[in-house]
């Protein structure tokens, strides 16, 4: 049977964030038009119920606790999401609004996904947006997010939800002045003798997925030369001249376009990846989200992405 929080216990978290926020009982009582004294019996009975202390008190101010601290970026999460909520219903969802924590590849969010958010952020002003940028594997036990943009196949799983965007296809690059000085490869075992940039997650650098001779899509790991942790530092570091990289056509095409860089290698492109957008699974979406979703998912038929 679910727990249904009481009444008294609601406003206790309420007298609790506002108190916080005030670094105040004093400033809260007068924000909520109560007295000081119902502030501090209210946050009293909170802290009794939870067995922990939420504030460090001196005759002169308060400050929270560790705990304290923790406690309410959670209470603050499930005010706004009561807000939003409200809100939607306000307005009969005809708006989405509140604020949605979306997480995406770093190059590849920065150059192709961040115009496509400010554009929606933009036709709705109440739309409020939480970005990270990381290429870390999606871990569902430390979901921090609810939104993410990930490469490669993702299935559902009791914890995630993915729904495929599009299919990226991946490309070898250089830039003019490397080829000047190196040359081109022009085969995968003449590939082996150039300078690679891989990226470096987890500690290691990454394998790059390439065609082979016979026509399999095989990982490989080129010798590194360079190992860099940022998709934006990478294709800098090649267009500099300093090696050569495998990053989404997308990402790169508007480099190819001003002739920065040169694709190398058509014959080893792999078999297209997916391009997913995934969310932690719940019962409800919010509608900011489940907006941000369907949007995503009409752009990238409409070939947005490519």
């Amino acid at each position: 049977m679910p727990t249904v929080i009481s009444t008294e216990s609601f406003s206790s978290i309420v007298h609790f964030v506002t108190a916080a926020n005030a670094s105040s009982f004093t400033e809260a009582a007068e924000q909520l038009g109560v007295s000081k004294s119902a502030i501090g019996k209210s946050i009293q009975r909170l802290e009794h119920n939870l067995g922990i202390p939420l504030f460090h008190r001196t005759t002169r101010k308060i400050s929270l606790t560790t705990e304290g601290e923790a406690y309410l970026a959670s209470c603050q999460s499930a005010l706004e999401t009561l807000q939003m909520a409200e809100m939607a219903l306000r307005s009969k969802l005809t708006e989405p609004t509140g604020t949605v924590r979306i997480d995406l590849p770093a190059a590849f969010g920065r150059s192709v996904m961040m115009p496509v958010l400010m554009d929606m952020t933009k036709r709705y002003p109440h739309l409020k947006l939480t970005i990270t940028f990381n290429d870390r594997i999606i871990d569902p036990l430390d979901i921090g997010f609810d939104l993410a943009i990930r490469f490669g196949p993702v299935k559902d799983t009791t914890d995630l939800i993915a729904r495929k965007l599009n299919d990226q296809h991946l490309i070898i690059c250089a830039s003019p002045a490397y080829i000047s000085t190196y040359g081109k490869p022009e085969t995968l075992t003449e590939l082996a003798g150039h300078r690679c940039i891989l990226a470096w997650r987890g500690g290691a650098p990454l394998s790059w997925l390439i065609r082979d001779e016979s026509g399999k899509d095989i990982r490989l790991k080129p010798t590194p030369f360079h190992q860099i942790s940022d998709g934006d530092a990478m294709i800098d570091a090649c267009i500099a001249g300093a090696g050569l990289i495998q990053f989404p056509e997308a990402l790169l095409r508007p480099h190819i376009q001003t002739g920065k860089l040169v694709p190398l290698l058509a014959a080893c492109n792999p078999a297209p990846t997916e391009l997913n957008v995934i969310w932690p699974r719940a019962r409800h979406l919010l509608p900011g989200v489940r907006f941000i979703i369907d949007e995503l998912i009409e752009l990238a038929a409409q070939k947005a992405f490519e």
